[in-house]
């Protein structure tokens, strides 16, 4: 809420502040599928006891822009479950944040789900993992588009914990 805004002490433009709101809203609605969709990991296999998602403020600066450099050759590496299980990912690319005047390489890594869908997605750990944050690390969902010069949004605001964060009966790489 704008009331917020102002209190934190930070001064938005109006496009960040529809920005800010737009991804609130977006947290909302994850909020209402988590409780009351029966695919949601608080239904799903067996009721867990739902509460809100715990999220960072909105913040714009936490939104970058790359193009994304692919590994080559692509590392095929094995990833554990929090399960102990073996998986299988393409340490496919990768993109370049620049936060703080300091550029870190975040890694873009391609899966396939159980029907056998190629996803891409960046897995990430940071300052605030197991301390303020679920101790596996969060997940960011990563479109992958066919252009080599595409300019990616790589937006930290839409970051989120895995399933397993929420339920002991599912398992996360």
């Amino acid at each position: 809420s704008l009331l917020l805004i102002i209190s934190c002490g930070n001064k938005y433009t109006e496009e960040e502040i529809n920005y800010i709101k737009s991804i609130e809203e977006l947290r909302k609605i994850k909020n209402e599928f988590m409780k009351n969709d029966p695919t949601s990991p608080f239904n799903y296999k067996g009721k867990v006891e739902f509460h809100e998602l715990n999220y960072f403020d909105v913040d714009p600066k936490f939104v970058f822009k790359s193009k994304l450099y692919e590994y080559n050759p692509k590392d095929t590496i094995t990833i554990y479950g929090t399960k102990g299980e073996p998986r299988k990912a393409v340490r496919f690319g990768y993109v370049i944040i620049n936060y703080e005047n300091i550029k870190y390489k975040v890694n873009v890594y391609e899966g396939i789900t159980k029907s056998g869908e190629k996803y891409y997605s960046i897995w990430f750990t940071d300052k605030t993992t197991n301390k303020e944050s679920y101790g596996v690390g969060r997940y960011l969902d990563f479109e992958k588009h066919d252009n080599p010069d595409y300019i990616y949004t790589i937006d930290f605001n839409l970051a989120y914990n895995p399933y397993c964060a929420y339920s002991p009966n599912y398992s996360c790489a």
